[in-house]
């Protein structure tokens, strides 16, 4: 016999580890600040750039492999997660450094409200990812299948029950 799970147990730890591990790493390396620029000296200008273009690759390496780990190991990332991070070029958006962002509503002349929203565009390649902001999340489908069908057994029933009662009238 095997040994049974504990309660607090999480399958594949050692996966949810790294993903976590390869996320802070390229997380640091991207906030790492370019460099001084208070001496005049060309050649510390160029190394402090030359140094912060190879972090940066460092860090969309990094997010390569974590996606790559998620997608091997069948694991969902985190919605937090995904959001910061460009799926056209793996590098991580960061306000204001590597990606911009701007509210958009493109309803009958900005009329709804609730239709506003967020756009995020990578500076490395151009990628624009929306995100709704004041709009409730559907729920999956599943959840939306299993709801609709109660829905539909709850109105037979009241149509059962409204034919019952006419009947009883008459």
């Amino acid at each position: 016999m095997g040994k049974p799970k504990g309660s607090g147990s999480v399958p594949n730890r050692p996966v949810y580890s790294r993903i976590s591990y390869l996320y802070q790493a390229a997380t640091y390396l991207a906030s790492q600040s370019k460099g001084t620029t208070n001496d005049k000296d060309i050649t510390q200008d160029k190394q402090a750039l030359g140094s912060s273009r190879s972090e940066h690759g460092l860090s969309r390496r990094f997010i390569t492999d974590l996606r790559s780990t998620s997608l091997k190991s069948q694991i969902r990332l985190s919605p937090s997660m995904k959001h910061t991070i460009c799926k056209f070029c793996d590098s991580l958006l960061i306000e204001g450094e590597t990606s911009s962002s701007s509210l958009e509503n493109r309803s009958k002349g900005g009329k709804k409200p609730w239709a506003e929203t967020l756009v995020v565009s990578c500076h490395a390649c151009g990628g624009v990812k929306r995100f709704p902001l004041q709009a409730p999340r559907q729920k999956r489908q599943t959840c939306r299948a299993a709801n609709s069908r109660k829905e539909k057994e709850k109105e037979k029933d009241q149509d059962l029950e409204a034919i019952e009662e006419s009947r009883v009238v008459v």
